[in-house]
């Protein structure tokens, strides 16, 4: 069999669509088809469905996506282990949220880039759970997060520290006069939240809903910047990291209300899979989030990818 057609098979099923597929790998659509007719035919099932002008993995899809992230995986780590120059080269792909992109990493890949010039990072935003996905089926090497704590069978994580969450206003707003705010003080507030899958927009809306607060949604966003344009401008008030604000608050333009709550706790977390080879360049820069000054080597045997 030709691993490309396990390539091809993992990029159609990232993008569900044959054309994108193509267009990202440089090939023409009939050939990307091709590609997946053989490998249907080589394990003798369907491996997508078509649903309106979507498609969609098969079960059996599905389980030939999770072998195939294994076994390209593999190739990868055998292509590595006969380069020595690849332990100095090559490309660290890192899925992150927008908000630890912006406000968190510049500093530790400036660093990574002084001191492994040769290589190349590509860094790609998207919410928690896709980014985990993206881990699992082997489309990043790692996966940097906000979110709650949590443990999964094929990854593994390491957790930086927490990310505190405050809630935004205007200056102007109401509620910023008070000296503490409880969740029922929202009460038909209208709020302005990051796009469905955040993980501490569930947070917030699972308080609001367990104390029984109405909650009005204005306005939804995948931008952090576009949120704080909308709460400076009295169109709501938001759930934001702490971090991504901090300018604001120093100039006045915004205000952190005084408002904590247990259940609103977040942690900036590297996950990586538990099966990933890491040559000494990538050992390196998660050496660099974890606050390590030495050498790559110097990852600790409790915290070492396996």
């Amino acid at each position: 069999m030709d691993t490309r057609y396990l390539q091809t098979f993992r990029e159609v099923a990232k993008w569900q669509s044959f054309t994108r597929a193509a267009e990202v790998l440089g090939y023409a659509q009939s050939s990307v088809t091709t590609q997946i007719q053989n490998l249907e035919q080589e394990f003798g099932v369907t491996l997508f469905e078509r649903w309106g002008r979507k498609i969609k993995l098969t079960q059996a899809g599905e389980v030939l996506l999770d072998y195939c992230g294994q076994l390209l995986g593999l190739l990868d780590e055998a292509r590595m282990q006969l380069s020595e120059q690849s332990q100095m080269a090559g490309t660290l792909t890192i899925g992150t949220v927008e908000s630890l992109a912006a406000f968190y990493l510049p500093p530790y890949l400036q660093r990574f880039r002084q001191e492994q010039p040769q290589m190349k990072v590509l860094l790609t935003p998207g919410i928690c759970h896709e980014l985990r996905q993206g881990v699992k089926d082997g489309s990043y090497d790692f996966a940097i997060v906000l979110d709650w704590l949590q443990t999964h069978p094929d990854l593994a994580s390491i957790n930086l520290g927490e990310e505190k969450l405050v809630v935004i206003a205007s200056p102007e707003h109401p509620l910023a006069a008070m000296e503490r705010i409880e969740a029922a003080d929202f009460a038909g507030e209208q709020w302005i939240f990051p796009e469905a899958g955040c993980s501490y927009r569930a947070m917030i809306e699972s308080v609001l809903r367990d104390c029984g607060t109405s909650k009005e949604t204005s306005l939804e966003f995948g931008s952090l910047e576009a949120i704080k344009q909308c709460v400076a401008y009295e169109l709501g008030i938001a759930l934001v990291p702490l971090i991504a604000v901090h300018e604001e608050v120093s100039k006045g333009t915004l205000v952190t209300l005084p408002f904590s709550h247990p259940d609103i706790r977040v942690y900036r977390q590297v996950v990586y899979h538990k099966k990933k080879w890491m040559p000494r360049s990538m050992r390196h820069f998660l050496d660099l989030l974890m606050g390590k000054e030495g050498a790559a080597d110097t990852v600790t045997s409790k915290n070492k990818p396996e």
